[in-house]
């Protein structure tokens, strides 16, 4: 989705409710439209600077335009999901100021954000900083597991998630999180590192690389584009690609095994970690909670969850690992649904 694509999603009451998931590799806002609507906006979580040609000033461009623009010395600053530093909170506070302006984001606002489960609290104080030290949410501004914010919009209408008792899974670009809940309240809330998307982005880079014998070498941020709009877990078509030769001229390649493979392997992974880890702990803690979640369906958010097919096959390949029928059921857009969950939140709150 492009830094001007938008979508409409019902009218709220609450003009002034917004909802912000500052991701790794995508911002998302969930905003008044100024007609009475909402929109949301997705943006590449990046930056660079330049300095103008005229008055030598510095400026900066975020998002695509940047990505796109200034490839060399463009700035992921949450690469790890979280402000790691000075340096990483100073790039999230120009790219989160530049966003909000850009998009004339009301500074007498109601904000929820979406926090990741990640045991990391000097980042999430730092994200904290960086949203909270912004020129929005005059009105308030908390904060919600994304786990949480995701899965409402999976469950219907409205919160009618809160109300519930349910376990949602996140497949982020930089942790896997899972966690039960139960009318709101977190119950053995879980995290990994080791089973992600950018995981599967450098066992793409690898693939190609294997499946072309070496001739080509792509970076990260294509092998997230082709995943990104190639992945189909069961009506993946091959593609071809062109490079630049270093000596000169250019090479046309087909890319077949090295986009679906690292896919396959992910889904694998990701079943393993739910049900032999997370969901043995959750029963471990919680007996009840855990019988009532599992009876009813779980929810699968997060940028992996967009791959086409990928949902169905985590709950075919989840079902058969536990030998239980398990549904397993995605909001439309996965990767917008926790911004939209955190501004069905806000919308409470005012």
């Amino acid at each position: 989705m492009s830094d001007d694509e938008s979508t409409d999603i019902n009218e709220s009451d609450e003009s002034a409710a917004v909802g912000v998931k500052l991701g790794s590799t995508r911002t998302v806002l969930d905003i008044p439209d100024g007609r009475g609507g909402r929109e949301r906006h997705s943006i590449l979580t990046c930056l660079a600077t330049y300095e103008d040609a005229i008055t030598g000033e510095e400026k900066v461009l975020f998002g695509e335009e940047a990505a796109v623009e200034y490839p060399d010395r463009v700035r992921f600053m949450l690469r790890s999901g979280l402000p790691e530093d000075d340096d990483s909170v100073a790039d999230a506070e120009r790219f989160f100021e530049a966003v909000v302006d850009a998009h004339d984001v009301p500074e007498d606002s109601a904000v929820v954000y979406a926090v990741p489960t990640i045991d990391n609290e000097a980042g999430v104080e730092n994200l904290k900083s960086v949203i909270e030290g912004s020129s929005i949410g005059e009105v308030e501004t908390r904060s919600y597991p994304e786990s949480l914010c995701g899965a409402i919009p999976a469950y219907g209408d409205d919160l009618d998630a809160i109300d519930e008792v349910f376990v949602s899974v996140n497949l982020g670009s930089t942790t896997m999180e899972a966690c039960a809940y139960r009318r709101g309240e977190q119950l053995s809330p879980f995290s990994t590192g080791s089973v992600t998307g950018n995981e599967v982005d450098r066992r793409i880079v690898a693939a190609v690389e294997e499946e072309t014998q070496g001739r080509v070498h792509i970076d990260r941020t294509t092998a997230r584009e082709y995943k990104e709009q190639h992945g189909d877990v069961y009506d993946f078509e091959p593609f071809t690609d062109v490079v630049q030769q270093p000596g000169g001229g250019s090479h046309e390649f087909t890319v077949d095994r090295g986009v679906q493979e690292p896919i396959d392997r992910y889904i694998d992974e990701a079943v393993d970690v739910v049900a032999n880890e997370f969901l043995p702990e959750l029963a471990n803690d919680h007996m009840k909670p855990y019988q009532l979640a599992l009876g009813r369906p779980l929810a699968v958010t997060g940028g992996m969850a967009c791959i086409p097919g990928l949902t169905e096959e985590f709950e075919k390949r989840l079902s058969e690992e536990l030998d239980r029928e398990v549904e397993v059921v995605s909001p439309d857009e996965p990767a917008l649904a926790a911004a939209d969950g955190a501004a069905r939140i806000a919308a409470r709150l005012v």
